[in-house]
């Protein structure tokens, strides 16, 4: 393949990556609005990441049987390009399902669009994934997939802000209706067929492995890649965990006690710190930039993309017209700091994948102890904070799970998609201890869960034999 089809097909690839972020996100504002609109209990709330995520789980499940019992790959014979057009119109479909929803004024409707919704961007992930890994040298397959992560993270930093202004002000006067999140999710729909007609244009190269795939469970025999499954369910229950109850977290009077609307604005801080981990993960972890050149430009990208997000979240629309309220900065100070913390984190893990996972899943575990036991401003900016170090663990868990799989890889790839029920798992048993003991006691949950990706980063993602071979070698 040319290097001017790999950069073409890598610019769409990033633009995949930004508007299922952008959708995934959205279910941390519809767990709020949905309260408004059916008057939901926490557990009754949280049913929004158990269908989104779920259909994670059973769509990647019956791909891993079907790869398992045939012995072909599905994403193998259609090709990766086909495969991601699919996914964007079963994404679409979802999208316009919100419309039907509406109509029956169904909570159950509105979850059953939800799962079709997911289910497009499933298989989106199943294709998208692998396909970042296998586009370019493999020694620079993590700093890459950090990079299209970056603008997946973009799309999770925006999608709170644009949400908002929709639902709550563009398609309605002020307040959260059934009508203003059915048009905008119709909306959405018509983006991601758009999304579709892009990728038919460019015509993605494809890489096709003709091998076959042993039937039966032999993926399995992969211990990295075994342990890696429960990483990833961890790790994507911890942070869709503080993800999807952030705005809850802030209207409590003992943190903050905002209204919904503004608490809604500062998802965009912990999705932002995701973006901000990402991008510079893709620099970070990229051990062909020279030392000083990589941190110069980790810290120019940092304080960068942090302007951007305390620009954009200073832009609010009241009653039809756009305004522009910028927070003292005196208020934002302790983010500050967390990025200045990352960046040494990043220096201190060098380029080494599971060491990064190890130290950055320290450091949140730290933060989110923090929020769990403090009050006010250090709460707040404690828990928003965590999103710059939760940054890296997907991209990092994925390529250290992937290692050395050859024609497993795609089937691979499908279990650790199908780990991601992990955002339905985690947040669904937070919600119960929400309603027993509170909002903060409740991040006990993603604190253990990131205990799991300390072991992870440490031991489990090791190959079969690779502990033995190092010892033989001391």
């Amino acid at each position: 393949m040319g290097q001017k089809n790999k950069l073409a097909a890598f610019i769409a690839l990033i633009s995949l990556f930004f508007v299922w972020g952008f959708i995934t996100v959205m279910n941390d504002i519809l767990v709020n609005t949905f309260e408004g609109i059916f008057d939901l209990s926490a557990t009754d709330r949280a049913l929004v990441q158990m269908t989104f995520f779920g259909a994670f789980f059973i769509i990647s499940l019956i791909y891993f049987l079907i790869s398992s019992i045939s012995g072909k790959d599905p994403i193998n014979r259609i090709g990766y390009g086909n495969g991601m057009i699919i996914s964007l119109i079963v994404t679409a479909i979802g999208c316009g399902g919100f419309y039907t929803a509406a109509e029956f004024n169904s909570y159950a409707a509105f979850l059953t669009a939800l799962f079709v919704l997911a289910t497009g961007v499933t298989l989106l992930q199943i294709s998208a994934n692998p396909y970042v890994a296998i586009i370019g040298k493999a020694e620079t397959a993590s700093s890459r997939l950090n990079l299209a992560q970056g603008f997946n993270s973009l799309g999770t930093t925006i999608g709170p802000i644009i949400g908002t202004i929709l639902i709550y002000q563009v398609f309605s006067d002020g307040q959260q209706t059934i009508e203003s999140v059915s048009k905008t999710y119709l909306l959405y729909g018509v983006v991601f067929i758009m999304m579709a007609i892009i990728v038919k244009l460019v015509k993605m190269p494809d890489f096709k492995n003709t091998s076959t795939i042993k039937p039966g469970l032999g993926v399995l025999k992969n211990r990295h890649l075994l342990f890696g499954i429960f990483a990833i369910f961890f790790y994507v229950g911890a942070e869709v965990s503080v993800g999807t109850w952030i705005v809850s977290f802030l209207k409590s009077d003992s943190i903050m006690g905002m209204s919904e609307s503004k608490a809604s604005y500062f998802l965009s801080y912990f999705w932002g710190g995701l973006m901000i981990g990402r991008l510079m993960a893709s620099q970070a972890l990229n051990k062909n930039i020279p030392a000083f050149k990589k941190y110069m430009g980790m810290t120019a990208t940092a304080f960068g993309l942090f302007a951007f997000i305390y620009l954009a979240t200073s832009i609010k629309m009241n009653n039809g017209a756009f305004s522009f309220e910028p927070l003292p900065f005196s208020e934002v100070y302790l983010y500050l700091i967390y990025i200045i913390i990352s960046i040494f984190a990043f220096a201190i893990s060098g380029s080494n994948s599971a060491k990064t996972l190890v130290i950055f899943s320290l450091i949140n575990m730290a933060l989110i102890t923090t929020a769990l036991l403090a009050e006010g401003e250090i709460a707040m900016w404690s828990i928003l904070g965590a999103g710059l170090f939760f940054s890296i663990g997907w991209s990092n868990i994925f390529t250290l799970a992937i290692r050395n799989l050859g024609e497993y890889t795609s089937q691979a790839s499908s279990l650790l998609v199908m780990a991601i029920v992990g955002g339905a798992a985690l947040p669904w048993i937070q919600s119960h201890i929400i309603e027993s003991y509170g909002i903060q006691t409740s991040f006990i949950i993603p604190i253990l869960a990131l205990a799991y990706l300390v072991f992870y980063g440490l031991n489990g993602y090791k190959v079969k034999g690779e502990e033995r071979r190092l010892k033989d070698k001391g």
